[in-house]
């Protein structure tokens, strides 16, 4: 199995490559995707598709962006757990310790938790209901728009195993001051934002507050729910938003940037954050 710190796993695959209309058999390297079931105590509360590595910060990121918990000041251990389904998901299975006192509908959560690569977590709640866990942020974050020009380049320059596979969204954490903090991979973008906040919150960052989040891909409403449940005020994507993701942004008021190339990029929400 893979050490849970570790860079992203690859596969070895064969495979038939096409120049034109001829194939030659050829080497290829994969992105790993596996199932990572998340227990609570001895309860299991969901199981997530993720690319393997870093596993103990995804499970601490999705228990603060999906609201499971308030703070990681209710989360007492996440640790290596012992399997449901055996020695051949052993590694496949992080176990939380809530701390005493700590009470969590798990009932309710089972309604509400399904993530998978492709979807990340859905049946999410209205968009009012997402404010009411989280409310809008008080942010004063102003950055010049130069600051984002060079950042979809950086993340990529730090996507080791993008770089071999190809297959792989990444998430990325930058400062005010435009520091680098950390990034993740992983084959699914929700996937990769909750390592991201896990990290944050494991090393005491949270709430990210005057931080930048970047994302490869789009920026969905999932999206924009996390980042603000980290209380992230600029939201980054080399993609398109989609029209509830702006709503909700607008509402939270968070800043948007969208098709960010070369450049140029578009701002969406609180505008007033990128300083022309």
């Amino acid at each position: 199995m893979h050490p849970a710190g570790s860079d992203p796993p690859i596969r070895a695959t064969r495979l038939l490559r096409f120049d034109g209309v001829t194939g030659e058999p050829a080497d290829d390297a994969v992105a790993c995707e596996e199932p990572l079931e998340i227990r609570l105590g001895d309860t299991p509360l969901a199981v997530v598709m993720r690319t393997p590595g870093h596993d103990e910060e995804l499970a601490t990121g999705f228990l603060v962006t999906e609201r499971v918990v308030r703070s990681l000041a209710d989360v007492a251990g996440v640790e290596r757990g012992a399997p449901s389904g055996g020695r051949r998901a052993q590694g496949n299975t992080v176990r939380v310790t809530l701390r005493p006192g700590v009470e969590v509908d798990l009932e309710a959560l089972r309604r509400n938790l399904y993530a998978s690569s492709s979807c990340g977590v859905c049946g999410k709640a209205t968009l009012a209901n997402a404010l009411a866990v989280a409310p809008p942020l008080d942010d004063d974050l102003r950055l010049p728009a130069a600051f984002f020009r060079d950042l979809p380049e950086r993340l990529r320059k730090a996507q080791a195993a993008f770089e071999r596979t190809g297959g792989l969204h990444a998430a990325g954490l930058f400062s005010g001051d435009g520091e680098l903090v950390a990034v993740r991979e992983d084959v699914g973008r929700h996937n990769a934002v909750d390592k991201v906040v896990g990290f944050a919150a494991r090393s005491e960052r949270l709430p990210l507050t005057g931080h930048v989040l970047l994302v490869s891909g789009r920026i969905s409403f999932e999206i924009v729910q996390k980042a603000l449940a980290a209380r992230v005020p600029v939201l980054a994507a080399v993609s398109a938003p989609s029209s509830l993701a702006i709503e909700l942004a607008t509402a939270a008021r968070m800043t948007l940037v969208g098709f960010l190339r070369g450049r140029g990029f578009n701002v969406y929400g609180r505008s007033e954050r990128v300083i022309t």
